[in-house]
C-alpha cells in the first residue's frame, strides 16, 4: 500500500503563490478603479454642472422661413429645427446625418461658426469659476469625446478640474463636456475593463483570462484554507 502523502497540497500552495504574483495587482487596480467610479457620483463625472446646454428660448418672428420653401430648397431634408445661437434666430436642417445652419428668415448659409462666435457660445454656457485658457480647432476627434464627428472646437477653461467644452462648428451645440474627474474616471475604467485601446470593450479576451486566474485563485486560496483548518482541528 502506497503511503506517500499527496503532493497535491504543495502543487496548490505553489500555484496559489504564483498566482497571487501575476493576478494580485490587477486585483487591486479592479478595487481601487472600483472604488473611484463607485464614491465620484457620475453626475460630476459627465460634467452636467460645468456647463449648460439649455438653448435660449426662441422669440416669436413672423420672418421664418415656410418649410415648405426649406424643403425645396434642400432636397432630401429629413427635419430641421428653429433656435437661438448668439442672440440670432437661425434654422437647422438636416439632411441625414449631415447639418446646416441658415438665416431664419433669409435662409442663406451661415458657415462654419468661428473662434469669436464659440468663444461666446462658451462664456454664456460655462458655470464655473474659471477663465478660458486656450480654444483649439480639431481636425481628428480626441478620444474623450467619443464618436462626436470631426471638425469640432475645443475651448479649455484653467478651473481646478481642467475643464473642456466641445462644440460643434457646424450647429453650435454643445456636444460634451469634459474634466479631470472624467479623465481620472476614464483611466479608472480602462484598468478595470483592461481594454488598453478602444476602452470600451467588456468582453476582450484579456479581461476573461484574468477573471479566469482570478477565479482559480481564490477557488485554491478556499482550499488550501479548508485543508489548514482540518490539520488545525485533528490536533
Amino acid at each position: 500500500m502506497n503511503t506517500r502523502p499527496s503532493r497535491l497540497p504543495f502543487w496548490v500552495r505553489r500555484t496559489h503563490k504564483w498566482l497571487s504574483l501575476v493576478v494580485g495587482i490587477q486585483a487591486v487596480l479592479w478595487v481601487l478603479g472600483g472604488l473611484y467610479m463607485v464614491v465620484v457620483p457620475l453626475t460630476k463625472v459627465h460634467g452636467d454642472h460645468l456647463a449648460s446646454g439649455e438653448r435660449a428660448p426662441l422669440t416669436a418672428s413672423a420672418a421664418r422661413l415656410d418649410p415648405d420653401v426649406l424643403a425645396a430648397r434642400h432636397p432630401g431634408m429629413t427635419g430641421f429645427t428653429y433656435k437661438m445661437l448668439g442672440g440670432r434666430e437661425v434654422v437647422e436642417v438636416r439632411q441625414g446625418k449631415q447639418a446646416t445652419l441658415l438665416d431664419a428668415a433669409s435662409g442663406a448659409p451661415l458657415g462654419r461658426l468661428d473662434r469669436a462666435q464659440v468663444e461666446a457660445l462658451a462664456r454664456a454656457a460655462y458655470t464655473g469659476e474659471g477663465r478660458i485658457r486656450a480654444i483649439e480647432w480639431l481636425d481628428r476627434t480626441p478620444h474623450e469625446a467619443g464618436s462626436r464627428p470631426a471638425p469640432l472646437w475645443a475651448v479649455h477653461f484653467d478651473d481646478a478640474v481642467a475643464t473642456t467644452l466641445y462644440y460643434s462648428p457646424v450647429s453650435g451645440e454643445l456636444l460634451t463636456r469634459r474634466s479631470a474627474l472624467w479623465r481620472w474616471f476614464d483611466f479608472a475604467w480602462m484598468l478595470h475593463i483592461m481594454d488598453y485601446e478602444e476602452r470600451e470593450d467588456i468582453n476582450n479576451g484579456l479581461l476573461q483570462a484574468s477573471s479566469l486566474l482570478a477565479f482559480v485563485l481564490s477557488a485554491s486560496g478556499a482550499w488550501l484554507l479548508v485543508l489548514w483548518l482540518r490539520r488545525r482541528f485533528r490536533r
